[in-house]
Order: structure tokens, then C-alpha cells, then sequence
């Protein structure tokens, strides 16, 4: 009888403490742990950790789609790609083209953050992607995706510059964007 009582008192313990436990969002959860230029951040569990494409990209993840968004959007870190931080982020200015009447300065938001404790520039631009899927081979035909947008990050690592590119649909990017900005802080 005893035993049955404390049974009896250990599940209603149990269950009064389960609802004082946070109720964590799919991005609260951890995921992987990935290391950039010696720093280390478990991303969102969401994140699809995928191989690589190809041999520029030092690693890649498919953050499935939300909302209506028909794709997922993908994060991207290359490592060792050349360009100051400028030159590359009129690169990026350059793969989007703005919405009719506005410039790409006006839909483009460019600030400093941190890296662990180095500088970083980092770039959100939104509008008209123009996908190319070997971007440095000419011959490459160029897609044209509205409704797009991405956020971008070039980091110079101690050994070697870093770029970030979370690009997609603006609805699957915008549900990413604080996750993403979480995992970019907790590098350390």
C-alpha cells in the first residue's frame, strides 16, 4: 500500500513539474555543433545538416519551408572565397534586383556585428534573386526568383575569410532570420 502511495504522489510530482518546464520552439532546440575558424555553436535542430554542393562550400543546411514558400531556403559558410568585406557585399547587392520603384540601397540593410570578438559586416537584402547555379561560370544560365530574400555575413577568420548566406523565400528567411542571428552570436 506504502508503494502505491508513493507511486501515486511520484506521478503527480511529475506531472506538476512537467508544466513548469519551458516549452521550447524547434529553434530553441540544439542542433549540431559546427565549428568556424576554431568557434563552436550548436545550430537550431530544425536546420537539415546536407553534404556540401560542391568543393567552395565548407558547409551547408536546408531550413525547410514555411507558410505558403513553394522552396526551403539554404544556409551556406564558405570558407577561403577572396573579397573585402565591401567588395563582396556588392556582390550580393548585385544578385537581387529591387522591387519596381525602389533602389537596392533601399531594400538592402547593411550593419557590423560581432564574431566571436572580431568585426564582421552583415548584409539583409530582399527583392528579385537572380539565381545562377554555378554563379562564377558564365555559361550559367541566371533564374530570375521574386520574392526572395538573404541574409549574408563575411567574417575574416584568422587563417581565412568566412562567408554566411541564408537565402530563400522572404516568409522561410524571416522565420529563420532570429535563429540564425542566435547561432552567429553564440560562436565562441
Amino acid at each position: 500500500m506504502k508503494r502505491t502511495w508513493h507511486l501515486v504522489l511520484l506521478a503527480f510530482g511529475l506531472a506538476a513539474f512537467s508544466g513548469a518546464l519551458p516549452n521550447l520552439s524547434a529553434q530553441d532546440k540544439k542542433g549540431e555543433v559546427v565549428t568556424i575558424d576554431g568557434l563552436k555553436a550548436a545550430v537550431p535542430a530544425e536546420w537539415k545538416d546536407e553534404k556540401p554542393a560542391n568543393r567552395m562550400r565548407f558547409v551547408q543546411f536546408k531550413l525547410p519551408k514555411v507558410k505558403d514558400d513553394k522552396v526551403d531556403a539554404e544556409l551556406v559558410v564558405f570558407k577561403g572565397l577572396g573579397g573585402s568585406a565591401e567588395q563582396n557585399i556588392a556582390r550580393w547587392k548585385a544578385m537581387f534586383v529591387p522591387p519596381q520603384g525602389k533602389t537596392i540601397d533601399e531594400v538592402s540593410k547593411v550593419a557590423e556585428i560581432k564574431i566571436g570578438k572580431e568585426k564582421a559586416a552583415y548584409l539583409d537584402v530582399s527583392g528579385t534573386y537572380k539565381f545562377k547555379e554555378a554563379p562564377f561560370d558564365p555559361k550559367s544560365k541566371e533564374e530570375l526568383k521574386p520574392g526572395y530574400r538573404m541574409l549574408n555575413i563575411h567574417y575574416e577568420g584568422k587563417d581565412d575569410p568566412y562567408q554566411f548566406r541564408l537565402v530563400g523565400p522572404a516568409a522561410t528567411v524571416e522565420h529563420y532570420k532570429k535563429g540564425f542571428e542566435d547561432w552567429i552570436q553564440a560562436l565562441k
